[in-house]
């Protein structure tokens, strides 16, 4: 059975939370609401900079232990902006205001852990607990309780229909009118433990039994959903008939129609996941990150986030992997191979990539004969990994004529149509082995009896293939190639910092200046001290960003102590200036100096990039007009000095400074997008120029000459100065790019190569 479904990918991380994240609330259209073993309840909202992303704007603390389920209040009366029900392993339920960001009700009653809680149609809060109890509260008080189950009560739901049920422990849901239970559901062999109404059909439960079951109300079974691996923890629906899953087993799976149509794995235990309104999913992980997951692909991440969750992922394996009792993490590289064996047949495992191989000492030869790759113990997985990924099949295919063995990976939900033409593309192989490759699939999966679905459209040029014997076919959509980092969008920032060692730099300057008699009238005095770490304490609060304000007079100063203090003395300021240009309030209230005849930026600019020039003064400068492309409101600023800026700060790409390089082609990948969208030609040739010569200069880094080269395919695909690039015989630089070692410098050389192919 065919069916239509679009793939989720990464839309933006959260990160904030210090331990587990365990629960979530979908706060109206865009915003969220989720709760953590670290104590703490973080409502999230929508960043105004870029509606991909979501940014903390409250940090709710009032719970003594790990918080569990969320509700969301609708404004209202008394909740103008909303509020937040949460319950706890200390027992307590919690009412928060959302305005205020204070709680307004501690309700307590409940003998141990608050499992979960509803809203009745009536605005009374129900709460469940591990005490066996449900609890009916009403403008603060307890009004109602009574045993609900024998065992723990681990879910509690409100139905449209204004009907309560509840799942437990003891394997069974229970449907509730007030106090009077209207029917037992039983047919989980474990505890229920998750529970969801699905619009017009029924009721869904997740169970430690490892599976998913949709309810009629009445308490037939309408439908089984199996293919988790472990506990599963939660469940969701949304209109469009989709379900989602959250498991110990590490993914979260997506749901159409009884059939797991999508996987996606997380770096630990998916604790909670949940439907936004418009499709979009939330996932809450063990590893105390936040993830959405979109179909809407204006919203996908970055090319270089979907890298890094991607490497964050086979991290993680590598890192639980254990392979011949030992710690996959722990085994020698391929290095070790040089160092020769002690005697005939002696055993030496090594790691290569996400497997465990295993070597023999070959003493006549003097070399390591190699035996194959050592399998997983009993409790581990025992699906093969291929190029870092895991599948259900990983094939040997003999092609004959004396060419190596090929790998071909499977899954049992991949069409195996779709497999075998991406793989004979790959492979460089011809089209007309595809019938045969299919065949192959089929008969060593059983799935001989499936029938799939042939069409073939061509991943790279989007075009159908010629088979023999069958009619040409036209393609309806028009050939247009696929890239996997390029074109670049949205900016990059450098958004850490350590603020106490920033403040310790300048009080440690302030000092020197002090004990100089020559220099001391240009040290702080004790308000401006203070007036130093009220800023300093602002910017750590990142959770009141959307209100807090810095005085003119902040700014002032700040601006005063980089035109008055020594040169070497001043890099900590721009690190403080680096973090004011990402605040709302202080991007705003610095660009008024900008505007003024005297352009104090283009002055530092100047004064710290003249030779012998000062690292630190370099790199925090760099740093500050990189993070300008955060705000639109220095877009035109930024625009006007290109060519200045880029000038001054060339030497980055010579310096044998990591951090100067990476700095340097950030900057680089960020006036490509902003020239991009500003259309200006003579800008995005100069941009092409750094960009180039960055990935010329053999000394310069993986991640630094990365970007730079997403940045020339940024410019050739969607720029002006493709002909410009190809002058410069970018060809020859993306071949040279694709033999790199490092799979994303190799991938975007790929890009760049089949754009410079195209007429």
């Amino acid at each position: 059975m065919e069916i239509d479904f679009n793939e989720y990918q990464l839309r933006c991380e959260l990160h904030g939370h210090e331990d587990d994240v365990r629960g979530i609330c979908i706060c109206g259209n865009d915003a969220i609401a989720t709760s953590s073993r670290d104590r703490t309840i973080r409502f999230w909202s929508l960043d105004s900079s870029d509606k991909r992303k979501l940014a903390c704007s409250k940090i709710l603390l009032g719970h003594s232990s790990f918080v569990g389920p969320l509700v969301w209040i609708s404004p209202n009366q008394e909740f103008p902006q909303g509020g937040i029900v949460s319950g706890g392993m200390d027992t307590l339920v919690l009412v928060w205001d959302l305005k205020t960001g204070e709680k307004v009700h501690t309700l307590k009653g409940h003998q141990l852990q608050v499992t979960a809680i509803a809203l009745d149609d009536n605005g009374d809060i129900i709460s469940s607990s591990v005490d066996c109890t449900l609890r009916r509260w009403r403008n603060g008080q307890s009004v109602e309780t009574w045993e609900a189950h024998k065992a723990p009560v681990q879910a509690v739901i409100k139905l449209p229909s204004g009907e309560i049920v509840t799942g437990s422990s003891d394997t069974t849901l229970k449907l509730w009118k007030g106090k009077t239970c209207l029917h037992t559901f039983d047919g989980h062999a474990d505890t229920v433990r998750g529970l969801a109404a699905m619009s017009g059909l029924g009721i869904l439960s997740a169970s430690h039994d490892g599976s998913l079951r949709l309810w009629a109300v009445s308490g037939e079974v309408l439908m089984e959903m199996v293919g988790h691996t472990a506990i599963v923890y939660s469940v969701d629906s949304h209109a469009s008939g989709l379900i989602v899953s959250g498991s110990e087993d590490r993914f979260a799976k997506i749901w159409k129609d009884g059939v797991c149509v999508q996987s996606i794995e997380h770096p630990g235990c998916v604790w909670d996941a949940k439907f936004l309104e418009n499709g979009d999913i939330v996932t809450a992980c063990s590893d105390g990150t936040v993830r959405i997951w979109t179909v809407h692909q204006d919203t996908v991440a970055d090319q270089l986030e979907l890298d890094l969750y991607t490497s964050e992922l086979s991290q993680y394996k590598a890192s639980r992997k254990r392979v011949g009792g030992l710690k996959l993490e722990e085994l020698p590289g391929l290095d070790s191979l040089k160092i020769p064996g002690t005697s005939d047949g002696q055993t030496k495992i090594v790691r290569e990539g996400d497997n465990g191989v295993a070597y023999a000492w070959n003493m006549p030869e003097q070399k390591w004969d190699k035996i194959g790759e050592v399998v997983d113990g009993p409790e581990e997985s025992s699906r093969p990994f291929h190029d870092g990924a895991q599948y259900d099949y990983v094939f040997d295919v003999d092609i004959g004529d004396g060419m190596p063995t090929r790998k071909l990976p499977y899954n049992r939900s991949d069409n195996p149509y779709d497999v075998a033409d991406k793989w004979l593309l790959k492979e460089s192989l011809p089209l007309s082995f595809r019938e045969q490759i299919v065949q192959f699939i089929l008969q060593n999966t059983g799935q001989k009896d499936i029938t799939f679905d042939s069409s073939f459209r061509d991943p790279y040029t989007g075009s159908n293939a010629y088979i023999p014997g069958q009619s040409s076919k036209v393609s309806d959509v028009s050939a247009k190639p696929t890239f996997k980092h390029i074109p670049k969008k949205g900016m990059l920032v450098f958004d850490a910092a350590q603020f106490d060692g920033i403040l310790k730099k300048i009080t440690e300057f302030n000092n020197a200046l002090l004990s100089d008699q020559e220099t001391q009238n240009l040290s702080l005095t004790e308000p401006d001290v203070s007036r130093l770490g009220s800023i300093v304490k602002t910017l750590k609060d990142t959770s009141y960003y959307h209100s807090s304000k810095f005085a003119d007079s902040d700014i002032a100063l700040l601006l005063n102590l980089l035109q008055s203090w020594p040169l070497k003395m001043i890099f900590p300021v721009i690190d403080i200036l680096r973090m004011i240009v990402l605040h709302p309030d202080g991007a705003t209230n610095l660009h008024k100096y900008f505007e003024a005849k005297n352009d104090i930026l283009m002055e530092v600019i100047k004064k710290v990039t003249v030779n012998p020039t000062i690292p630190a003064n370099l790199l925090t400068s760099i740093r500050t007009i990189t993070n300008l492309f955060k705000n639109s409101c220095y877009f035109s600023w930024l625009q006007k000095h290109c060519s200045e800026i880029l000038d001054a700060f060339s030497s980055c790409n010579s310096s044998s400074n990591k951090n100067l390089q990476l700095s340097y082609s950030t900057l680089i990948l960020n006036y490509t997008v902003l020239l991009i969208e500003s259309k200006d030609q003579e800008g995005q040739s100069q941009v092409l120029s750094a960009a180039l010569e960055i990935v010329e200069n053999e000394n310069v880094e993986g991640d630094s000459k990365f970007r730079a080269l997403v940045a020339i395919g940024s410019l050739m695909l969607e720029g002006l100065v493709k002909k410009i690039a190809l002058d410069f015989d970018v060809l020859n630089i993306a071949k040279a790019a694709k033999g790199s070692t490092e799979a994303k410098i190799a991938e975007v050389g790929s890009d760049i190569e089949l754009l410079a192919k195209q007429s």
